[in-house]
């Protein structure tokens, strides 16, 4: 028998033995198998139906998709032409035809770029390809859930800096709770059937209602090496918004650079506000969070998952493999693959508008052009009259000069990475350890004081991990720069790239698997 084979019938790898070291012919056999049998499975496993709101066929004039950085009438309407030139490039494939697409600014020096819709169309050569995972439709412009999404995006805004420790005692969060609450299709986290300032802007995960809003990873010190640094941020000002003038908000939608940015805080803070979570998903390094969780669970020796074959290991440790630089590595390797997933639905599936496009429509509807929007948003809400007593306009308030970045909504890319990395931990360390001496910010967000709630006991890490991705992806809603679904969508998309990843990973390894067993964003347990 061959050292290393391939049984034709199944298509599977046969490997020698476990324990048996290939060298030489047979190890070079072995990896090509291997490989092999990687692209094998790939070409077997179906490429899904990739399916769309319909909101690109249901309106002519483009209403409910995304437009931004192309040329816009005086409405805020999008140039069909230039819109079908964008259709064009995507359909073609041709780099040629992206770089013939019909752009918006006043001028080329002030004019922003479209964010890398090619990137949709890359390979990937471990794990699932990147149009091997469907996203659903987004809700449609028109529909109540999309109409909810948004009076929570406003509501988000207008509450930006309100201390998250004040959220209980706080009017306008006290008013948001029970404004969303009337909502007819509104579906973030509840409390008995309804909204309260505990389930306010949270996430739907396993641990996202447990303790502090923000998770502990944002605010304990990373020990990064031999330098260990706390985790108090550079913010912005409070009570400094932007687009809220329609000139402004036309302008940025054109695609034109923005004039000016919002002055920082001189005084550095941890991060205890929505405006801080904002700044701080504005400038990350993508998979930045992740990282500093990883290297702060290896600060604390958290125990691994105890399906990680050094768990109980009596004389190895891990190291290039299920210890410390592989689970780092592993942060940042997920987080391109998650990306160009995340990209293709973005440009070739959806094409959803972002929250500050559908706002102007909103403006449009309230000063008497007929638009296709739900009473929840329109009528039904009490938050637009709080919009236009404070603004001036029914556009919705963002935190960057700039809005949204130059690329759909839906899915939402931090919020993908965020699904794909914090699988990647929950597999390698024991999501069941409860993280010791749990902090909480204070309202000024100078210092850490100790929490102290009734459920302090129960800050774990599966918990505490999926509350990083809702911070991480909540944070990029209350910035005004994507919904609800977006984030909750996207990191379970994010999920299923890792899963697979993982999975595939499994016969490049010499260490006996009996599988990394953890508990998925939806609450259902899963083996890799």
């Amino acid at each position: 028998m061959p050292a290393a084979a391939e049984d034709g019938a199944q298509g599977k790898i046969v490997l020698p033995q476990q324990g048996i070291a290939l060298t030489g012919e047979d190890r070079r056999e072995a990896c090509y198998l291997i490989r092999n049998a990687g692209a094998k499975a790939g070409r077997r496993a179906a490429i899904p139906e990739h399916e769309d709101n319909g909101d690109e066929a249901r309106y002519g004039n483009r209403i409910g998709n995304y437009s931004k950085g192309l040329p816009h009438n005086s409405l805020g309407a999008v140039d069909s032409a230039a819109y079908d030139s964008l259709l064009t490039a995507l359909d073609s494939g041709r780099h040629a035809d992206f770089e013939s697409i019909v752009m918006g600014a006043s001028a080329p020096v002030f004019q922003r770029k479209l964010v890398n819709p090619q990137a949709g169309l890359a390979y990937d050569m471990e794990g699932v390809d990147s149009h091997g995972c469907p996203q659903p439709p987004a809700p449609a412009v028109a529909s109540a859930e999309a109409a909810g999404e948004l009076v929570e995006n406003y509501w988000m805004a207008l509450t930006r800096d309100v201390p998250f420790a004040e959220y209980d005692t706080h009017p306008l969060t006290q008013s948001a709770a029970s404004d969303i609450s009337g909502l007819s299709d509104f579906r973030g986290p509840k409390a008995a059937g309804r909204v309260t300032t505990g389930t306010l802007f949270r996430g739907f995960t396993p641990g996202d209602l447990v303790g502090p809003y923000i998770s502990q990873f944002l605010w304990m010190p990373v020990p990064f090496g031999a330098v260990t640094y706390d985790q108090k941020m550079q913010t912005t000002l409070p009570g400094l918004d932007f687009m809220t003038s329609f000139s402004d908000w036309l302008a940025i939608q054109n695609g034109n650079t923005p004039v000016g940015a919002s002055p920082y805080d001189v005084t550095r803070r941890y991060i205890r506000n929505g405006r801080d979570l904002s700044q701080w998903v504005h400038i990350d390094v993508l998979f930045q969070a992740y990282f500093q969780a990883a290297v702060i669970l290896m600060g604390l020796g958290a125990p691994l998952n105890p399906g990680n074959p050094y768990a109980a290991s009596r004389t190895q440790d891990g190291f290039g493999t299920f210890g410390p630089p592989h689970i780092a590595t592993l942060v940042a390797e997920v987080s391109t693959r998650a990306l160009k997933a995340v990209w293709f639905q973005k440009w070739y599936v959806h094409r959803r508008l972002r929250p500050e496009a559908m706002a102007g429509l909103v403006h449009n509807a309230k000063f008497g052009v007929a638009h296709p929007l739900h009473a929840d948003v329109l009528t039904r809400s009490a938050v637009l009259d709080q919009i236009r007593g404070r603004y001036g306009t029914y556009l919705l308030p963002q935190a960057f000069a700039e809005g949204s970045p130059l690329h759909p909504s839906y899915g939402a890319g931090h919020a993908t990475v965020a699904g794909a990395c914090v699988t990647v931990l929950k597999a390698m360390f024991d999501e069941r350890f409860v993280l010791p001496n749990p902090v909480v910010a204070t309202p000024d967000g100078l210092s850490l004081a100790a929490y102290t709630g009734p459920d302090a006991g129960s800050l774990t890490v599966g918990g505490e991990l999926n509350k990083l991705a809702a911070n991480v992806g909540v944070g990029r809603n209350i910035a005004g720069v994507h919904y609800r679904s977006d984030y909750a969508e996207s990191l379970k998309l994010g999920e299923a790239v890792a899963i697979s990843l993982l999975r595939e990973s499994g016969d490049t390894y010499n260490e006996p698997l009996t599988g990394l067993t953890f508990t998925k964003f939806d609450g259902t347990r899963v083996r890799v």
